[in-house]
């Protein structure tokens, strides 16, 4: 299993990089938004990579940050789509922007993507909600330093922390960094200082 690639960029085209590594060219299909994070041809860079093997094929995908791996590897649990239509749904949404649809039940925005129709978005939606679900307890969360949920507030903070779960992270990961965070906030403005805290530790 090859987790990183840090190396050269030789080579980009759409939706795929090489990044030379001790003399070897590694070719990753990776989306457009991780396209435009990295330096130019020349440079040095570092992808997260996720490999899929399969009978005919061995094929690697990279990814500028670990939202987007993990963002990547939950979509193509899905039935129904693939490497391919998990690069094409990240390469016009951010995890982010696809963890809110997700946790709202906005399918519309995921058929942004090129081979994602209704019923597809929807089946998304329905079965990454089904998966977030166990990874989110019912009930009140309560968050560090101090800070008290109130009721008109408790629904943002639910949502967002099952929109981060979308991303990988878990509720426990998550709550350290809401502390400082204010509950009434809109959800996605929530989503966005939890990462930003996370990102800083």
């Amino acid at each position: 299993m090859i987790y990183s690639l840090n190396g050269t960029v030789i080579h980009t085209e759409p939706n795929a990089v090489v990044i030379e590594c001790g003399g070897v060219g590694y070719k990753c299909l990776t989306t457009m938004n991780t396209l435009q994070k990295l330096p130019k041809t020349g440079e040095k860079a570092m992808v997260y990579t996720h490999m899929i093997v399969r009978e005919d094929s061995v094929e690697l995908c990279g990814f500028a940050d670990t939202s987007e791996l993990n963002c990547f590897r939950l979509l193509t649990t899905i039935s129904g789509v693939g490497a391919k239509v998990a690069i094409a749904i990240l390469s016009v949404l951010t995890p982010e922007q696809i963890a809110l649809a997700v946790s709202t039940g906005d399918s519309k925005t995921l058929t942004k993507a090129s081979g994602v129709g209704n019923k597809l978005a929807q089946r998304i939606v329905l079965e990454m909600k089904d998966k977030v679900k166990k990874m989110v307890p019912s009930g009140t969360i309560e968050l560090p330093k101090g800070n008290t949920v109130i009721p008109s507030a408790q629904g943002n903070i639910e949502k967002a922390i099952g929109a981060l779960a979308v991303l990988g992270y878990s509720p426990d990961e998550v709550t350290p960094f809401m502390g400082g965070i204010d509950p009434t906030l809109p959800v996605e403005k929530i989503i966005g200082e939890t990462l930003k805290a996370i990102g800083k530790r």
